[in-house]
This record gives structure tokens, sequence and C-alpha cells, in this order.
């Protein structure tokens, strides 16, 4: 078994690279001689890559999307015979050979005793207890110990729109929060203080961080024409022009043709007119075309 290599071919005059668009085999299908594997799009179309030999796909070198260089691998198949990738070989081999001659170092055998004082932070304290918050503000406030449920039932915690938004980001019930300020306004320290001590309260009605977006890659024709209407963006100025126009005469008009139009014809609306008179605005001033 051997292994054919299969490198992006010139695809046109003066063309270097090209964007790989589309894959039609993945890791360990089994190809046919003339087989379609990818496309590719330069500037100018898009071309089909076809496999020379008979194979299975043990490699591919970029993913859709990724810009590869004229002459560069992008597949490669496991064949019967040599293959093509026998200069490939004789480095890899030699590597192998450095590998092994080089001197293996045995890593420093760390006795228990020294493991353990060495994984103890002597910066950071032991982690409180959850809903343990020892802090001054609260000690005054009369809040020690376990805090297990801060408000009544029904009473509405006071926050800033802030502090609610980012509460309601992080999955957290506001009702849990013990308040420091104000008629027990809850702060953006005092949320601090509750993530800080391991609060881990179930959100009662708390929504959870929003996490259903879903990028999806622009590539092939899509790319070009943004590419294009970028460009075509930062050219060509965007013109707004308002104006008030009395059309009372034209709705007039309008109205006496529709009282005379057959049953078999559409209704007349104003775009023949708006259409006719930016006609008529563009032949007088033909720069705004």
């Amino acid at each position: 078994m051997g292994v054919h290599v299969i490198k992006l071919p010139d695809v046109g005059e003066g063309v270097a690279e090209a964007e790989l668009v589309e894959w039609m085999v993945k890791t360990g299908d089994n190809v046919m001689e003339d087989q379609i594997l990818a496309a590719v799009m330069t500037d100018k179309a898009t071309v089909e890559i076809p496999s020379p030999v008979i194979g299975k796909v043990i490699w591919v070198g970029a993913k859709a999307g990724d810009t590869v260089s004229v002459g560069s691998p992008i597949v490669k198949l496991e064949v019967d015979g040599a293959g093509n990738a026998k200069e490939d070989a004789a480095p890899a081999k030699a590597e192998k050979k450095e590998a092994a001659k080089a001197p293996q170092q045995k890593s420093p055998v760390i006795p228990v005793a020294a493991r353990s004082a060495e994984s103890q932070d002597p910066v950071r304290p032991a982690a409180l207890p959850p809903h343990k918050i020892p802090d001054s503000r609260n000690a005054a406030s009369g809040m020690t110990g376990e805090v297990k449920a801060p408000r009544k039932e029904g009473e509405k915690p006071l926050a800033s729109p802030a502090v609610r938004k980012r509460a309601m980001d992080a999955g957290v019930d506001l009702r849990r929060v013990p308040g420091t300020g104000p008629a027990g306004r809850i702060t953006h320290e005092d949320l601090d203080q509750y993530f800080e001590h391991g609060s881990t309260a179930p959100a009662a009605r708390g929504r959870a961080a929003d996490t259903s977006v879903k990028e999806i890659q622009v590539i092939g024709l899509r790319r070009k024409i943004a590419e294009k209407m970028t460009i075509s963006r930062s050219r060509i100025p965007d013109i707004v022009y308002v104006e008030e126009i009395d059309v009372t005469a034209l709705e007039d008009l309008r109205a006496k043709l529709n009282t005379g139009k057959k049953p078999d014809r559409a209704k007349l609306t104003i775009l023949p007119f708006l259409m006719r008179a930016m006609a008529k605005a563009i032949e007088d001033q033909p720069q705004i075309n």
C-alpha cells in the first residue's frame, strides 16, 4: 500500500490561489478514478478537482472556506502500489532515526510530600462554604452566617437595570441575593460577593444565558458578493434627498382613470407616475443616473 498526494492544480492562467468551497468526500471514503473530490473557486470560475487514481481518503488538507495555494497538497489517498509520496517517506524515516538517537530525558521524581506541598496554593485561601458571606458590610447589616432566603415570599428585589441584566445573563435569581444598598437595593458589589463565595443556588425564575447563537461561515459565491458589495459601498456615496410635494392633482387624475378602467384591467396605482417622474428627472439631470 502506498500514499498518493493530490495537489491543487493550476486552475487558470495567472491564478496563484483558490478558495476551497466544497468537499464531496471525507476521511475514510473510498473513491474511484475521475470521481470529484472537491470544488474550488477563483475570481473567474468554480473548478471541480477529480481523483486521478482509485484509493481511500486518509487526509484532507483544508476545510471549506480556506484559501489554498496552487501546488499545495489538498488530499491524500491510500492506494495499491507505491503511490507518489516516496519523496516524503525519506525525511520521515530520517526524523524517526534522529529521534531514536536523541537521549531520552527522564522526568524528575518528586516525593509525594513535596508534590502535596506544591499543589497547595499559598496565596488563595480555602474556598468558603456556599452562602457564607462574612463581609463587614453584611455584618453591620445583620446578614452574617448562612443565607437561605434574604426576602419573604412575593417580595420583589430592588436593583438597577444594569444589575438585573447582569443577573439575568448569569441565570441568577435576584431574590436570593442580599442587598446592602438603600432600602435593601442590590448593587454590583452584592453580585460580586454572591459569585465570589460560591453561591450556586439554582435560579427559581431567573433566565439562563443565551447560548443559542450559531455562526455560519460565508464562503464561495456569497463571500465574493459580500466583498464586491463592500467595495461598491466604499466607493459610491449614498445620497438621500427628501422633499414634500403636493400630489392632489395627481391623485384626482388617478381616481378618474380608475373610474373608467375595464373590468379585466388592474387598478392603477401611483407607481407608474413615480417611474415617469424619475425618468424625466434623470433625463434632465443625467449626473444622478
